[in-house]
């Protein structure tokens, strides 16, 4: 493709070069989902298998994605993420976010969610998916943990705003985290007692998330999404505010084999949504 000299320099029309166009980005998108073999690309896309080669030894070629052998008889590749492409997870949230607010919603900045809308059909489309496999991320008890711990029967995962993060404009559903932690830590001894563990998640980085969690005493695990790896394997519904994409708050129930089980979502009632969980958690952990 010929550029105009004005390019060469413009890290805008650069990185244009390498996504090449939607089909890239889709790919991008759904390796980042944990769809990295051949079939399951062609089949979440619906690409030919000729297209679908071509674009993949592109990104392969710009560095984004690498090949991995995981079958010699015949031979089969995965494709995983570069650095370079794990760098791009921010714009593809970023895009999603874009288009839930301009193009799927009326451009009004909301941290809740209407009925019917996109983020809404794709958030509980995650009932009876899998987390991709060697999602990890870190926070207040490690670096690189799993999101679903292997000692529990089931695991409430559940993502906020933040906490004590100041917004710029009065936003529907942003209010502060600190009340729903609290009450997620008055339940940990009945989560505890059910064998359920609770894990929140944020895009905080994760020493305000320590600096909190000491503060208010919070005994389960906090992660940071601040690179967006959770947002983008989900296409969890974020918003915009205080110059970063925050999550918008829900609830997920996983089993012991990380698979999503109940999704609460919107979460409005936040109290009911915190004893609902405990029911859902309580019930499936039994049920195994």
């Amino acid at each position: 493709m010929r550029m105009h000299n004005a390019d060469e320099n413009c890290g805008i029309a650069q990185g244009a070069l390498v996504l090449g166009d939607w089909w890239n980005v889709l790919v991008l998108r759904e390796v980042a989902r944990g769809h990295v073999r051949f079939d399951a690309l062609a089949a979440e896309i619906g690409l030919s298998r000729k297209v679908l080669t071509e674009r993949l030894g592109r990104l392969v070629a710009h560095g984004v994605l690498r090949r991995s052998l995981y079958q010699r008889r015949p031979v089969r590749y995965e494709y995983l993420l570069t650095d370079a492409g794990a760098a791009l997870l921010p714009l593809l949230v970023a895009m999603q976010d874009w288009g839930d607010r301009w193009v799927l919603g009326d451009g009004s900045l909301t941290a809740t969610v209407r009925e019917g809308g996109g983020d809404h059909a794709r958030v509980h489309a995650l009932v009876g998916t899998g987390l991709p496999d060697g999602l990890a991320l870190p926070g207040t008890h490690g670096a690189d943990l799993p999101l679903v711990s292997p000692d529990a029967a089931a695991t409430v995962l559940f993502t906020y705003p933040g906490t004590r993060v100041e917004w710029d404009e009065e936003i529907p559903g942003a209010d502060g985290g600190t009340p729903e932690h609290r009450l997620f830590r008055d339940a940990w001894p009945e989560f505890q007692k059910a064998e359920v563990d609770v894990r929140g998640v944020s895009t905080q980085p994760v020493h305000e998330q320590q600096e909190f969690a000491r503060t208010e005493d919070i005994p389960y695990g906090l992660h940071s999404d601040a690179a967006h790896r959770l947002a983008a394997a989900l296409r969890l519904p974020t918003f915009r505010a205080a110059g970063r994409l925050h999550h918008k708050r829900l609830i997920l129930v996983v089993d012991a084999e990380r698979v999503v089980r109940h999704v609460l979502f919107p979460v409005d009632d936040i109290p009911h949504a915190v004893a609902e969980s405990l029911r859902q958690a309580t019930a499936l952990a039994r049920a195994t």
